[in-house]
Formats: structure tokens, sequence, C-alpha cells
């Protein structure tokens, strides 16, 4: 049966505990010649790099794709482009503006090859905001590094916050999200799915409310950014309101997390992205922990 990996709530408890392990225990197996293909419709350093250096790793070999090579359901419909890959490779990463591509490629290659979400939009959503976007694979290496450190996490929403927060609070943490009102999660999820106590998701409008009290702050940058073909343009602030800095009302051991790339003076000080309570590069480091856990979850390795 092939294995996909597209969202936090379609894997099971044991698929998650089975993907954490393999991102850290030795791999026993090195598959030579093995091709992961790696399509990008939107530009990201840091998930490109972790996901070829964890290809590498396990001794194979990926191939990027960039939007002007494919032109996904423009200059080829998105079923073309799966049959095309599946004759060549294995496994897909997809970083897509549109989630029902995966259904789409799945469909037409009868499951031939497995499909790997890096970020994608999905357009269900309440009426107020129109777009969800899904992350999955930054659940995995977010939920290793604050494991290992502290249980309360505040998040400020952005592409990966329902990801994110369905995956800490199946591990019993608890999250606090802040963000404006047409960017807050829908009502009523993520559900509480805590096997190891009882997570729990409050939300809150005002910077400060959102981080009080947190063992782990995790934020993005505080501007919408607006998609076009070409490139991605910056458009009008978050309306996320309060007074004070979040590092005013934080604990003193309180540690920090940030998506990346950081608008330093923006959402984020110098001071503080630069301080010893910032985890943020050894998250960095955890992406290819994380591929590389996935990726060996896929081919149903065992830890």
């Amino acid at each position: 049966m092939t294995r996909h990996f597209l969202t936090i709530e379609q894997q099971g408890p044991a698929d998650l505990d089975s993907i954490y392990e393999l991102s850290t225990s030795p791999s026993m197996t090195r598959r030579e010649g093995a091709g992961v293909a790696l399509l990008f419709e939107r530009p990201s350093l840091r998930t490109r790099a972790s996901s070829s250096a964890a290809v590498h790793e396990l001794g194979g070999y990926a191939t990027f794709f960039n939007d002007e090579e494919i032109g996904l359901d423009t200059r080829e419909c998105a079923e073309d482009v799966g049959r095309t890959l599946a004759e060549m490779y294995a496994i897909a990463g997809l970083r897509v503006r549109n989630h029902a591509v995966f259904e789409r490629m799945r469909a037409a290659t009868n499951d031939r090859m497995s499909l790997i979400n890096l970020l994608s939009v999905s357009r269900t959503r309440p009426r107020r905001s129109r777009t969800c976007s899904r992350s999955p694979t930054s659940s995995p290496r977010v939920t290793s590094t604050v494991w290992r450190t502290r249980r309360g996490v505040r998040r400020r929403a952005t592409n990966v916050t329902r990801s994110l927060a369905v995956a800490l609070l199946r591990l019993g943490v608890n999250v606090t999200i802040g963000a404006p009102p047409n960017y807050q999660l829908s009502p009523g999820e993520p559900r509480p799915l805590g096997r190891r106590g009882t997570g729990i998701a409050p939300s809150h409008r005002v910077a400060e409310e959102a981080v009080k009290g947190a063992d782990v702050i995790y934020t993005d940058a505080w501007s919408r950014w607006a998609w076009n073909r070409d490139r991605q343009t910056p458009s009008r602030p978050l309306g996320l309101s309060g007074r004070r800095k979040p590092s005013q009302v934080a604990k003193r051991r309180t540690v920090l997390m940030h998506c990346l790339p950081a608008h330093r003076g923006d959402e984020i000080t110098n001071a503080v992205l630069d301080s010893a309570q910032s985890l943020v590069w050894r998250q960095v480091f955890h992406r290819r922990s994380a591929m590389i856990g996935v990726l060996r979850w896929i081919k149903e390795e065992s830890s």
C-alpha cells in the first residue's frame, strides 16, 4: 500500500510516533539510486534545502522543478504532471498553491507514487477567511524541538498554524494562538486529541495576551504575503494588536521559534532572534531530521 503524507489529521497517532522516532534514530538502510521529485510552485530556501539534504543522506537523489518549468494547470494539467513524475520517481514532494492537486495526482497515478505535502492551500474556510494553508512537514521538526524543551506553546497564526496545533495537541501540549480575527482557526478546530494530556487551543487578538505565561513562543512574519506567478510581494501588515512587546510579558526562560525568513525589526528584533533563548537555528536543523523521518516512514522502515 502506497503511503502519503498530506495532512497531520490523516496521520494516526502511531504513524506520527513512528515519524518522530525515525527522524532521530540511525538509518539502517541506504537506498542507493532512489529518486525524489521536488515540485515547487512557491519558493522556499529551507524546505528545498532540508528536503534535498534528507534525500541525499538516505542515499537517494532529488530533482527540483520550479513553477516556470512545470506550469501546473497552465502549461500542463496536474494529472499529466503526476503521470509523468510517477514513471520516473517513487516519491514526490510538492509545495503548491492548491491542496486539491494531491488528490488529483493520486487518482491519476493510481497511488503508484507517494506524495509529501511541503505546503498547500486548502480553499475550504469560513466566509471571512477564504483559504487555509497546510504545512504538515513543519510539525514533526517543531514538535521534536518543543518536546525536548518545554510544553506550553504560543503561536501567532500563519500558514503552519493548523498543522502544528493539531500535532502539539495530540501530544498534550497546551497551544494558544494569537492572530487577527480573519486569521483565526475555524470554530471547533483543531479538536483536542491529546493522548498524553489534554491540550487546549484558546485564541487571542492581542499579542501580549497570546504569549503571557508561555514556555515557547513561535512566530512568523506579521505581514500578509500576496503570491503571484513569479514572486511573492508584501501586502498590508496583519492587525495583531498590542501595546507592549511580547518579550516584555513572556516568562524569563521562555524560548523562541520562528518559521523564517525573519523580518528583523518587524515581528522580531535582532536581540531576541540572536539570543541564547532562540531555538530558531536548531529548528532549521530539525527540518532535515523531519524530512528524513517522513521519507523513512513512507518506505516503511522501522526505528
